[in-house]
């Protein structure tokens, strides 16, 4: 298996921030009949990552740039860069927001857990943030895990109302969907390209990481399904789904959901920074204190609001790039075939 399993837990974690592991991305594009909806978003993630991880080991990329000009070309890879560094700043306002939101499920003010994650981001670029990040590899598991566990007993719980349904229109939503990951896996695995040592690492991550993702989809929008006339409720519908178990365990979900939000909130905002640094002469610590001092009013917008129209628009405007990820392979076979 190699080194495929650094891979296949750098893509699940670049996947899952708030928007994920709350319900409330999944809810936005999935809900009621959207089993053939996660299927395709299986499929299409990974051909997604197999192009994206194929090009970055072939072309040996430490940053997202060469993938764009390979994919799209020069002149749409400007336009896209830009979304990039647009949607990791908007990211960062998600993830803000999302610590807000999960202080409020706790009954706290919006405001303290909004405030706290600001000073906590800053602190952690004053310190430095190689042992944040490597915190995120032992978070991730525990999240995975724990979901998993959660949504299971859930099911247990209730009373199963069966939900398939021979009407799938929502296949569709699959595309946007896909479409919306694709910029943030795009920037961070093309700063893997010189690590990679194998094809077979690429298949196997592209693959696993894919099912893994689908699987844990399917089981969790099925479980908002049961739920649907409370979702409303809750900005985070995992919520919904917790307050069917004893307050600890509540407590115990919501820091790990909090510790995800912020390991995503520090990699998004160190990807944006570093960015940034290329077109300014700024240090890292006065790029993020600028950043935060925009951030954080418009965090206060709302987490469900933000992602209820951000959302959608980034995955109809990355939907050119998906198709591009998907033709590349056969792009790639259709010149070996040639030759």
């Amino acid at each position: 298996m190699g080194k495929s399993y650094h891979w296949i837990f750098l893509i699940i974690g670049t996947m899952i921030g708030a928007g994920f592991a709350s319900g409330r991305e999944l809810w936005q594009f999935f809900g009621p009949k959207s089993g053939l909806a996660i299927f395709l978003f299986v499929i299409l993630m990974a051909i997604s990552c197999y192009s994206t991880l194929q090009i970055s080991y072939q072309e040996k990329t430490h940053d997202y740039r060469p993938i764009l000009a390979k994919i799209v070309g020069k002149r749409m890879s400007f336009f896209y860069d830009t979304m990039i560094i647009i949607y990791l700043f908007s990211t960062n306002v998600i993830m803000v927001a999302g610590s807000g939101a999960t202080f409020e499920a706790l009954n706290f003010p919006k405001w303290v857990g909004i405030l706290f994650i600001v000073n906590l981001i800053l602190w952690v670029f004053n310190k430095g943030v190689d042992g944040i990040l490597k915190l995120n590899s032992l978070v991730l598991p525990v999240l995975l895990i724990v979901l998993f566990g959660l949504l299971t007993l859930f099911l247990v719980k209730v009373d199963l109302m069966p939900e398939i349904a021979t009407n799938q229109l929502k296949w569709k939503s699959a595309f946007p969907f896909t479409a919306l990951n694709i910029l943030p896996l795009i920037s961070v695995l093309g700063a893997i390209g010189g690590r990679i040592s194998s094809k077979r690492e690429i298949i196997i991550a592209s693959v696993v990481s894919a099912s893994i993702l689908g699987g844990l989809s399917f089981i969790y929008n099925y479980c908002l399904v049961l739920i649907s006339s409370e979702i409303s409720r809750y900005e985070m519908p995992l919520f919904g789904i917790l307050v069917h178990f004893p307050y600890t365990v509540m407590i115990v979900v919501t820091v790990i959901l909090w510790l995800a939000i912020f390991t995503t909130a520090i990699a998004g905002m160190m990807g944006l920074t570093v960015r940034l640094k290329s077109l300014c002469p700024w240090s890292l610590t006065k790029l993020t204190l600028i950043l935060l001092l925009f951030i954080t009013p418009l965090a206060f917008i709302g987490f469900q609001v933000l992602i209820q129209y951000l959302y959608p628009l980034y995955g109809m405007i990355n939907l050119y790039l998906l198709f591009c990820l998907l033709v590349y392979p056969l792009k790639v076979w259709y010149k070996q075939d040639k030759k």
